[in-house]
């Protein structure tokens, strides 16, 4: 969710400061999502009428640069010369990974000037550049103010990845840049056919994050059943201590272990019926049982009190001082969180809890994807020089040097080695090892923003937890909105291919 992280958002953040920004992240940044692939934001998402206008194809884009030569130093034809325009956004992930990566940029092509900025608000800031056809060469998508998507694809505003992803890799000529990504990357990036539209630069791991300290304070493993989980937020509320807190505010943080637990107990089939808008998807018995248990979380007195009030800053706060002990995240909370979180806290990520041995997927689920949407405009001046920032980005050095100091994986698949990993993201690490081949990729958040962000999450799940509805009215509300997106004709459908 913007991102992400991702959010997404990849993601969204409580103030506009870039300290509480302090991680996306997006997607999930949010980055992600999400991403953040990244939800992280104080403002409501757009509507999709606004960000239709966003994605509006008006205006003229001048003049492009004239593409260079292609050599082994320069496989991308880039233009020595030309201006490189890169905005990022300037969420949990901070800016200093960028900032890095533009001066080997700057360093391989000494000629060229580049014009590197961040902000948190992209969608206002980039909203008019897109109508006038002067975007610029290179964008991290992500944050509350995310771009949709679905309707930059759908209108056909990005240009195609393929020449990256076919380019040799930063490190080794002799290998492709896609040959040097995480599993998933590259189909992320698809919504239609072959092309790849986005690359998701970090790797976030969603699930269900707490205190390895304060869950052994309780004589208590991570809880497998869904009848274990009620009876260790039972211990935890005896000690005075909630057994879940959330983004109240920005409730499309549920999700991010709510879906992985839908995929574990019906099965993928479940979470991709629901991505293609099929009728009655959410009408699944998988969906009503885990709705149940959610709810079961509410009923029992278990969300720390207020926590429908509470931006993604203020619960991560209480949860990290032990007010809580479990919220629904992903993998950027560790740096987001940093200035709260304990030394001796522990951080740990789970997959997330199931129902009974009944799952149709083995404890250990997850849903781990890409966060951190970069995309290059279709009208960029300088397209090359966007798709060379990023192969610079997807360097084994720039990977490192991101993980390193942001506590998150890359889309690059390594980049650990010689780095002493972080609680979180030693925990992430060993997350991923865990779930083996059954890791999640839900897609709503990056097909369909507004369905996920104001309308499942918001208005429907931030709803039912508050207590507002029941899960048989969340789930009748949630798929009256599902029905409604996939009959409008204005959005893009896109589909598990």
């Amino acid at each position: 969710m913007g991102s992400t992280s991702a959010e997404h958002d990849n993601e969204n953040q409580s103030t506009e400061s870039a300290n509480t920004e302090s991680r996306n992240t997006a997607g999930l940044g949010r980055r992600d999502l999400i991403k953040r692939s990244a939800a992280l934001g104080l403002i409501s998402v757009p509507t999709m009428s606004f960000l239709s206008a966003c994605a509006s194809s008006g205006g003229d884009s001048g003049s492009k640069a004239k593409a260079g030569k292609k050599t082994a130093k320069n496989p991308l034809g880039v233009n020595e010369t030309a201006q490189m325009e890169f905005v990022l956004f300037d969420g949990g992930f901070g800016k200093e990974y960028a900032q890095d990566a533009v001066k080997i940029y700057q360093k391989d092509f000494p000629k060229a000037k580049v014009k590197f900025s961040a902000t948190q608000k992209i969608q206002s800031t980039l909203q008019p550049r897109f109508n006038q056809g002067t975007p610029p060469d290179l964008i991290d998508n992500s944050g509350a103010e995310q771009m949709d998507m679905g309707v930059l694809v759908g209108k056909s505003q990005l240009s195609d990845l393929t020449p990256l992803l076919d380019a040799p890799s930063y490190d080794d000529p002799g290998k492709k840049v896609r040959d040097t990504l995480r599993p998933g990357i590259v189909e992320m990036g698809q919504f239609d056919g072959n092309p790849v539209w986005i690359m998701y630069y970090a790797y976030t791991v969603y699930g269900v994050w707490y205190s390895q300290k304060a869950l052994d304070s309780l004589d208590a493993e991570y809880p497998k059943t869904w009848d274990e989980m009620l009876a260790v937020c039972e211990k935890a509320k005896k000690k005075g201590m909630a057994g879940w807190t959330y983004a109240g505010k920005y409730p499309y943080y549920i999700p991010f272990s709510l879906y992985p637990m839908i995929g574990k107990v019906g099965g993928r089939e479940v979470l991709d019926a629901i991505d293609n808008l099929e009728p009655n998807a959410w009408k699944n018995p998988a969906v009503k049982a885990c709705f149940d248990a959610y709810y079961e979380l509410y009923k029992k007195g278990y969300i720390l009190k207020g926590t429908p009030g509470l931006d993604h800053i203020q619960s991560q706060t209480a949860w990290a001082k032990g007010k809580a002990l479990f919220i629904p995240n992903g993998s950027w909370v560790e740096n987001e969180s940093a200035n709260v979180i304990p030394a001796d806290f522990n951080l740990a990520v789970s997959a997330p809890t199931g129902i009974d041995s009944s799952d149709k997927m083995p404890f250990g689920t997850i849903w781990a994807s890409g966060g951190e949407p970069f995309i290059v405009p279709a009208k960029a001046k300088n397209p090359e020089g966007g798709m060379e920032q990023l192969r610079i980005m997807l360097s084994e050095a720039s990977s490192k040097n991101f993980t390193s100091k942001v506590k998150s994986l890359t889309a690059y698949n390594g980049g650990t080695s010689g780095i002493s990993l972080t609680p979180g993201l030693t925990s992430g690490v060993a997350a991923l090892k865990l779930a083996g081949d059954n890791v999640l990729n839900p897609r709503l958040q990056d097909w369909y923003v507004q369905l996920q962000k104001e309308q499942i999450g918001v208005a429907g799940l931030g709803e039912m937890m508050a207590g507002r509805l029941t899960p048989a009215e969340a789930i009748k509300k949630i798929q009256g909105f599902a029905d409604a997106a996939a009959k409008d004709s204005s959005i893009k459908h896109y589909k598990h291919q």
